[in-house]
């Protein structure tokens, strides 16, 4: 199995819109983000990385593996982002 990436909140948030989420609404420093399908995912957003725990949780409850996070990571270097905004 190959080992998750270290990410800050910001890269994992690109990542998250990438694959479909939608950010619904932030409540403190918590980013709630919806998927059509149904599935909600809470992104603490700081400065500091994430732990590996809670990178974890998140992409399970997203729905996403470790190879689709290394897809979406070798894109981000091909093309930049837009810019994310907070509500």
């Amino acid at each position: 199995m190959p080992k998750l990436p270290v990410l800050k909140p910001k890269r994992l948030l690109r990542i998250l819109l990438k694959a479909g989420f939608e950010i619904d609404h932030t409540t403190g420093s918590h980013y709630i983000l919806y998927h059509s399908d149904g599935k909600r995912v809470t992104l603490p957003y700081h400065a500091k990385d994430l732990p590996k725990g809670t990178t974890h949780a998140i992409l399970t409850a997203a729905g996403i593996n470790i190879d689709e996070i290394k897809k979406y990571l070798q894109t981000n270097k091909n093309h930049q982002s837009p810019a994310v905004f907070c509500l």
